[in-house]
């Protein structure tokens, strides 16, 4: 019963949808309690020899009325009772949703995101019966079983009735233990479920690489092999729900057996009549499904709380993150960083002793070798991660004086490998403006350099991107996100190695719209190609998580340093390219 106390606020939620279906379901045990009397009272007629036609057609009129009511009732109550705990779905879902959107990237490195599917729809499904057929098989089994027992015992015979109990305790314990079974193999089915669900998501999106490399058969094993854990843990879970049919089932053949027995002892003894031991072994009818309500209520029950606590161990993760600051206006895109230190999860060290300013208006670089800390420190400007030995200054305050949605607005990023939703091109350039014009949506694409490639496509941009932008090149994909971060017009625009599928020509063409359009707005460049930093008013040049040079283009030349070895080896290297 610990799942129905924390669903507690969603039962005080829609408590009138509850209630509703509470007094729809009473009714409705009252009224089907009513046929067996009847009958009961028609049989003992025909024995004595008094039925009158009259009186079978009143009886035979009476049932077929509540049949109609109590099928206008059952109609009711569903409506009521499954439509909470549809709401209950989509509240939890909504929750999740909203959660995963405030966490920083490293939970998502600590979680799988097959796992986290999991979560999201299985175990939702799971608590959404629990609101829903475990409460229908509580109120109807219960309601059902007190309203049976007590007309068994008044209208018929309390001596029978506890004669027909005598096998209950018996079920009552089997039930206990078979729920703790379920519920340890239930998590255990759960969380196979998601290693199944991350490994089918890698594979999927990985498949292109598994044949490049040849690796189907390999892949083909090592997934045969967890779709195998799989099945040995929801088998176990088949195990413990095959016993509950058993013991309900001998239950009840025990409790007929007593009471036709210990019925036809009475009968013969004078104290009991043939319609109501009718009666009551037609009650005693009724309380199969109280008894079958008891084990499936436990079942789903157990279930639920499993589910939930998986659900629940998402949500209570904290983000790293804090949403707390208060400032939602922003009037000058100037950013002053220090960064004495900052290293992942407190151990591997990614930056230190750097510090730099970015003036509004201004062009900034930021390259370096491999690994150096490029990316990282976009990552902490942006306040996807955060150290307490690192000050940035936004506007003249610290970035955490902002409101997280009102500090990322000022950016505009564009990974080096972007990611495109499966709608179409104009959807995913209007992505941060889904109101904008076709007009406006080919205008940043011609500032991207991509609107020529996408008036070859068959439907131009109305062309459905594949899943996860499949269907284009990678210079392509760079491009168009490019043009989605040119359509919302950032204040600060990051270009994170957002240029190294594309050509020297087209960079050179993108980074001049880009010049020209922007004018009197922030632009960040990090890359590996220096031909893309060439105009930058400041560079920076990274090296194992520290600044080894800062300057302009020609001053950084004059130094003869890592910068201008590099630049002197992409020249020749492209003149080679281009056979010069």
């Amino acid at each position: 019963m610990t799942i129905l106390r924390k669903l507690g606020w969603f039962f005080r939620l829609y408590w009138k949808r509850y209630a509703i279906a509470f007094v729809a379901l009473l009714t409705i045990s009252c009224l089907i309690m009513v046929p067996p009397w009847i009958t009961g009272q028609l049989v003992d007629a025909v024995a004595n020899e008094t039925l009158t036609l009259e009186q079978l057609m009143q009886a035979v009129g009476l049932l077929v009325g509540i049949g109609f009511v109590v099928y206008g009732l059952r109609v009711l109550w569903r409506r009521q009772l499954y439509g909470a705990s549809f709401k209950l779905a989509a509240l939890m879902r909504g929750r999740i949703y909203d959660h995963l959107t405030v966490m920083a990237p490293g939970f998502f490195q600590r979680h799988h995101t097959g796992d986290l599917m999991a979560r999201a729809t299985n175990d939702v499904t799971a608590v959404e019966m629990t609101a829903g057929e475990a409460i229908l098989a509580l109120f109807d089994g219960v309601m059902t079983g007190v309203i049976v027992l007590i007309l068994m015992v008044v209208m018929v015979s309390w001596k029978l009735t506890l004669l027909a109990l005598l096998p209950w305790p018996i079920m009552g314990y089997f039930m206990w233990r078979f729920g703790h079974q379920m519920h340890d193999t239930f998590i255990e089915a759960q969380r196979q479920f998601s290693l199944l669900n991350d490994r089918t998501q890698e594979n999927i999106t990985g498949i292109r690489l598994i044949k490049a490399f040849g690796q189907q058969p390999q892949m083909e094993r090592a997934y045969s092999d967890v779709t195998s854990d799989v099945s040995v843990a929801n088998l176990a879970v088949a195990k413990v729900e095959a016993k509950y049919d058993p013991v309900i089932f001998l239950t009840v053949g025990m409790s007929f057996l007593l009471a036709v027995g210990g019925g036809a002892y009475w009968i013969h003894a004078d104290e009991l009549t043939i319609g109501e031991l009718t009666t009551f072994t037609m009650y005693l009818t009724f309380l199969i499904w109280p008894m079958f309500a008891y084990g499936w209520t436990l079942n789903l029950m157990e279930r639920g709380s499993a589910a939930h606590k998986r659900i629940d161990e998402l949500l209570q993760s904290a983000p790293e993150i804090r949403d707390d600051g208060t400032r939602n206006v922003v009037e000058s895109t100037h950013i002053d960083a220090h960064i004495k230190r900052f290293a992942y999860d407190g151990h591997n060290e990614a930056l230190h002793d750097i510090a730099f300013q970015i003036t509004p208006g201004s062009t900034f670089g930021i390259v370096g070798h491999t690994g150096s800390g490029k990316s990282t420190l976009i990552q902490l400007l942006l306040r996807m991660h955060e150290s307490s030995e690192a000050t940035i200054s936004f506007d003249q305050h610290d970035i955490k004086a902002f409101q997280l949605d009102t500090l990322r607005a000022q950016f505009g990023l564009v990974p080096q490998d972007p990611f495109l939703f499966s709608v179409t091109i104009a959807e995913n350039i209007a992505l941060g403006c889904p109101e904008a014009s076709l007009e406006a949506v080919r205008a940043a694409a011609q500032l991207a350099c991509i609107d020529d490639d996408i008036q070859h496509f068959p439907e131009q941009y109305n062309t459905l991107v594949g899943e996860r932008g499949i269907t284009l090149s990678g210079g392509q994909k760079q491009r168009i996100a490019i043009a989605r971060a040119l359509l919302i017009d950032p204040p600060v625009l990051v270009l994170d190695d957002a240029l190294s599928a594309v050509d020297l020509n087209t960079e050179r063409q993108i980074l001049d719209h880009i010049k020209e359009a922007r004018r009197g707005r922030s632009n960040i460049i990090v890359c590996h190609r220096l031909s893309a930093v060439i105009a930058a008013d400041e560079i920076i040049v990274l090296r194992h998580g520290t600044i080894e040079a800062r300057g302009r283009h020609t001053q950084l030349l004059q130094q003869n340093g890592w910068y201008a070895q590099m630049f002197r080896y992409q020249q020749i290297e492209a003149a080679v390219q281009h056979g010069e």
